[in-house]
């Protein structure tokens, strides 16, 4: 083999391993992405100003970093939290809508919430259940 079949082979491998690496980033990004924060989480949401109700307790689940509804009542909740403990969840029952933000931490978390077009306002709490 010449030289310059050498040096063209030698750069068709290197083209393959680089291709390689490239394409194995996505999975490596995907595993290390997926927050610690995964499983069941009791939430309890407190008004400190408004007409809302007192307070409300909601299990959430947690998977993948996504937030959704662990219970039987009929509230939808979404959102998510970043592997760093940021949360934004949505919650709505009927017309009611209430938007939180916070920070979970290894078992429990909290944070702020508004809803109802600004009518009501207040803090949550998070403990981690499973």
């Amino acid at each position: 083999m010449t030289y310059s079949g050498i040096l063209a082979r030698s750069r068709g491998l290197a083209l393959v391993a680089a291709l390689s690496t490239v394409a194995a980033l996505p999975a490596f990004r995907s595993a290390e992405a997926v927050p610690g924060y995964d499983g069941i989480w009791s939430v309890v949401i407190i008004t400190k100003e408004g007409i809302c109700d007192t307070s409300y307790r909601y299990p959430i689940r947690i998977t993948n970093g996504n937030l959704g509804n662990a219970g039987t009542a009929t509230v939808s909740i979404s959102g998510k939290v970043g592997k760093n403990g940021a949360v934004i969840v949505n919650v709505s029952t009927g017309d009611k809508t209430a938007t939180g933000t916070g920070r979970l931490a290894a078992t429990s978390g909290g944070g702020s919430w508004s809803g109802g077009n600004g009518a009501c306002s207040g803090t949550w709490q998070a403990e981690r259940r499973g």
